[in-house]
């Protein structure tokens, strides 16, 4: 037993050089407080102090409830797949008293507990077996990959693909891969990933997912990190850091150039092992006491230190690792390039040669009040540039104001600010670059629509409210989106949509517009642009017309009758009709959307008729005689008795 503890502090502390962690914890500030000696203090506090003995006791995983109604409080611990029972127990009882003294009054918060990691998490809510992405938190060490970084990359994808898979295939006990690979001849990415095991199969894959997504926004190029949210994990280092277990270690794989020679180890050899690891048992547990003791003080004194290291910070780190600039002698180094706390900015002259200096040929299209055009940076890296009116009416804090909220938001479909810079009067902002152009381009063109299947066009769908749920209720900002439409969906090399525009803030609801969005999608034509002869009807009132007609099919592009699947088809003309409900009160919100396209156990409910539009007749003028008239449809007219 002392020689499997040994192992473990020894492996746990090679880990903790390796990568530099920090405790993660969240308060949840939007779930309200609770009072000292109330009932649901008490409960809570119940179920904190039992839960260290509950979770070792019952294999590394353990759910709790305790009291009635209101006071009710639940909670859940989640050790890592490797750890022994007295490590997991040591974890979960440090995570029950680092979130007493971090968020002593919260009703929910959440931690991941040092390293070796697990998850804590409780509430005043039923959460067990909800899929949740954020928060989502990172922690990684300060070593990169100096060479072979695309071979790094290509291997890295695959062994992730690989845990993944293993992981999400688990069981409702243990959802937890581990695996390894070999990207030279001498160096092994290590990879582990684990989920909550009450997530069903595709929760659990769709978790990591996002954190694999999440792989260039935070850690490129990093020889080791770790990513988490409230429902799963993911790490990798070069160096091993989990104790390999047969039945959970995915196929190893084999490197794209020359394979390493994998390392075999006998039974004769384990014996030696273990008679060389019993007499350094003193010497091993005093280098790990005394380690970990100089570990505490150190960050102790650099506690604030830490409480600067905030995401604005990481992010400007990875654009600007990203962005060289050439000096003097010819070398491209980042000296030049402008770093604040606060503020991501790029000097003015790199843009200007990435656009060469905003000529009309790279010029992308009209953003929101500002042109965009293409730049190639001297690394080959492509990027969007939009300049801002210089007559623009935003004022120079709002604007700093908005790039700095911009900055914090990171979702996969989302288009990702990049940067900014203010020099010479000049306003602009850098973004990723999408070469598929935005939606409005492929849709609302009958020559390119027919790239856009149906399974494109779904997972478009569900792509655009996974975004829209982040912005309202996901990120810190809870941010809604001014103005949503098919030509602010961009689509990278993938198709996969990435919202754009999304920083500038109004009060109106997106749920309606994403309804729009989707019955554009499914029927190939612009809401605004709809037109049906002597009837006067937008797009949507003739979507439910047909939909309650039971003819629903009828609404459908007619380059999707061979790829579409007619029960997914009317469930989002379903889905689409009740966002577009003239009363916002009966509106679905993004998450309860969200589920409802992922799920086929969902039963929807009847929507009422969509909003209503005010038609105009036009006389034909080609056939004077002619009593046909054509009828063009207004933009969406409002009643003011409810916001949007």
């Amino acid at each position: 037993m002392w020689v499997n503890i040994l192992v473990c502090l020894l492996t746990h502390l090679i880990a903790g050089m390796s990568v530099s962690f920090d405790q993660s914890f969240s308060c949840y500030a939007d779930s309200g407080n609770f009072t000292t000696n109330t009932t649901y203090a008490k409960n809570l506090d119940f179920i904190l102090h039992s839960l260290p003995n509950n979770v070792s006791e019952h294999g590394g995983f353990f759910t709790v409830t305790v009291g009635q109604g209101s006071n009710k409080a639940y909670a859940l611990g989640l050790c890592r797949g490797d750890l022994t029972s007295y490590v997991c127990h040591s974890c979960v009882k440090f995570a029950a008293d680092d979130l007493r003294a971090r968020c002593p009054n919260q009703k929910e918060a959440v931690s991941w507990s040092s390293d070796p990691p697990c998850i804590l998490h409780y509430a005043n809510r039923h959460f067990f077996k909800m899929l949740e992405l954020y928060p989502t938190t990172f922690v990684h060490n300060n070593r990169d990959i100096t060479s072979n970084l695309p071979q790094f990359d290509t291997v890295w994808e695959s062994l992730m693909d690989s845990v993944v898979t293993k992981a999400s295939n688990g069981s409702s006990t243990l959802k937890y891969a581990t695996g390894k690979a070999n990207f030279t001849a001498s160096k092994t990415i290590y990879a582990l990933t684990q989920c909550n095991p009450k997530l069903a199969h595709n929760d659990c894959d769709s978790c990591l997912m996002e954190l694999v997504s999440f792989y260039k926004v935070c850690c490129h190029q990093k020889q080791g990190a770790r990513i988490q949210n409230p429902n799963c994990w993911l790490g990798w280092d070069l160096h091993g850091f989990y104790v390999p277990n047969p039945a959970t270690t995915a196929p190893s794989l084999s490197p794209p150039l020359a394979p390493g020679t994998p390392l075999t180890i006998t039974k004769d050899e384990k014996k030696l092992n273990k008679s060389i690891w019993v007499p350094s048992l003193s010497a091993a547990l005093g280098l790990a006491l005394f380690s970990a003791c100089c570990f505490f003080l150190w960050k102790r004194i650099n506690i604030q230190e830490d409480k600067e290291d905030t995401q604005e910070v990481q992010l400007l780190d990875l654009v600007l690792g990203s962005v060289p600039h050439e000096n003097s002698s010819g070398d491209f180094n980042l000296e030049n390039v402008g770093r604040s706390l606060d503020f991501p900015s790029i000097q003015l002259d790199i843009l200007q040669a990435a656009t060469n200096n905003f000529c009309d040929e790279n010029k992308l299209g009209q953003g929101g009040f500002g042109l965009v055009y293409k730049g190639t940076l001297p690394n080959g890296k492509e990027i969007a540039v939009k300049r801002l009116s210089i007559t623009s009416d935003q004022g120079l804090l709002e604007f700093k104001n908005e790039v700095i909220l911009i900055a914090k938001l990171q979702h996969r479909n989302l288009v990702r600010l990049l940067g900014c810079c203010l020099e010479k009067n000049e306003m602009l902002l850098v973004y990723e670059f999408m070469p598929n152009r935005s939606l409005d381009v492929l849709l609302f063109d009958s020559s390119l629509a027919m790239q856009l299947t149906w399974q494109k066009r779904f997972s478009i769908i569900k792509g655009i409210a996974r975004g829209i749920m982040y912005l309202h209720e996901d990120s810190r900002l809870r941010i809604i989106h001014r103005d949503l439409k098919a030509s602010n969906v961009l689509l990278d090399h993938d198709m996969n949509p990435k919202i754009s525009d999304f920083g500038l803030f109004s009060i109106k609801s997106d749920v309606f517009s994403f309804g729009v969005i989707l019955l554009e999608i499914i029927n190939g034509k612009r809401n605004n642009g709809f037109q049906l002869l002597e009837h006067g009807e937008s797009l949507l009132t003739f979507a439910w017309k047909l939909w309650s007609k039971g003819e629903g099919m009828e609404l459908i592009d007619e380059h999707l009758v061979e790829s579409s699947v007619p029960a997914k088809v009317l469930k989002c003309i379903q889905i689409g009709l009740l966002c577009v409900q003239v009363d916002p009160a009966n509106r679905p919100t993004m998450s309860t959307v969200v589920s409802m396209l992922g799920s086929d156990s969902i039963t929807l409910p009847i929507p009422a008729e969509p909003t209503f539009y005010v038609g105009h007749f036009v006389a034909k003028p080609i056939q004077p005689n002619s009593s046909d008239k054509i009828c063009s449809v207004n933009e969406v007219t409002m009643s003011n008795k409810w916001p949007r």
